[in-house]
């Protein structure tokens, strides 16, 4: 097996037989990461809402790894408008402004229809955390 595997114990990890993060050779790889509200297991409404979960539970995989958002070196960020896309744009910036990682934008149709956004990332560990 090739490095460690994070779980947040979402069920659709089990259900798709996947980890949140998997960490290998100094590098964080976090899966398509949707705006899920981990904490009472729903998702909000609106894309803000949904693409601030994102980077919460991106951050919190991150940080189960040793590493944070401003060790961010690539996002893709799928999104189901333009007009969304829009609305999230601030969001993003807060968020990879430290890092300033290169990013790829795709509109699309997520797996389920209350999906707005959904957030793939990967980062490269700090280098005390990379050789530990």
């Amino acid at each position: 097996m090739i490095g460690t595997r994070i779980f947040t114990g979402s069920p659709y990890e089990d259900r798709a037989g996947y980890a949140r993060a998997v960490v290998a050779d100094g590098w964080v790889f976090v899966s398509g990461t949707t705006g899920f509200d981990a904490r009472d297991f729903s998702f909000p409404e609106d894309v803000e809402t949904q693409c601030e979960n994102c980077f919460r539970n991106i951050a919190w995989a991150l940080g189960q790894a040793g590493a944070g958002l401003e060790h961010l070196v690539r996002v893709v960020i799928y999104v189901t408008s333009q007009a969304e896309f829009e609305r999230i744009v601030p969001i993003i910036r807060r968020h990879c402004d430290a890092a300033r990682p290169a990013n790829t934008t795709i509109f699309a149709q997520l797996v389920q229809p209350h999906m707005r956004v959904e957030i793939e990332a990967t980062a490269r560990l700090p280098v005390a955390a990379a050789s530990a």
